[in-house]
């Protein structure tokens, strides 16, 4: 299978997952990360889950939960979104949930994987990412995976506790 490491597995979303999605997608907790403001609720989620077997060139999005090869448990997702084909480029972001799952290459792994599929099937000149600047751990992640600082958006996410900066990060497809 091209989606796996020793580590992980990349897979497309299944209706067993409805209940673990519900959870992520409604802890506050990370909403600062994914842009949410608002919940979801389980009929969306099972709406969002039974079209997700749709073609990436007609959604512009695709998820996939990430596994640990270990126990086969979904420890957090990778998303690709803003396709754009004409200009050959996609965002991505990957969440690892639990704090106990992290820092143990999971994240890491599912970002090699989600490059390598976007360069080498998708055939993507460019893959990309926006991290608050306080994220010191994903900056990490991302500058030893290749990934170049292309700007910082200046006061460009509101929190609580006043304006912050978001790094907008790439990788150039060295094949295109």
């Amino acid at each position: 299978m091209f989606l796996e490491t020793e580590i992980i597995r990349l897979r497309p979303l299944e209706p067993e997952d409805l209940d673990i999605l519900y959870l992520w997608e409604n802890d506050v907790n990370i909403w600062n990360v994914s842009n949410t403001v608002v919940p979801y609720s389980r009929y969306a989620l099972k709406q969002y889950i039974e079209n997700s077997y749709k073609d990436i060139f007609e959604t512009g999005q695709l998820r996939l939960m990430i596994e640990d090869k270990t126990d086969s448990s979904a420890v957090g997702t990778v998303d690709l979104f803003d396709f754009n084909p004409m200009h050959a480029r996609i965002a991505f972001g990957v969440l690892i949930y639990a704090k106990n799952n992290r820092r143990q290459g999971f994240a890491t792994s599912a970002l090699n994987l989600i490059t390598d599929y976007c360069f080498n099937i998708l055939h993507l000149h460019q893959i990309y990412c926006n991290v608050d600047e306080n994220n010191i751990k994903s900056i990490k992640m991302l500058t030893n995976t290749g990934f170049d600082i292309a700007g910082t958006k200046k006061q460009w996410i509101k929190t609580n506790n006043g304006w912050q900066n978001e790094i907008l990060f790439q990788k150039i497809n060295p094949k295109s």
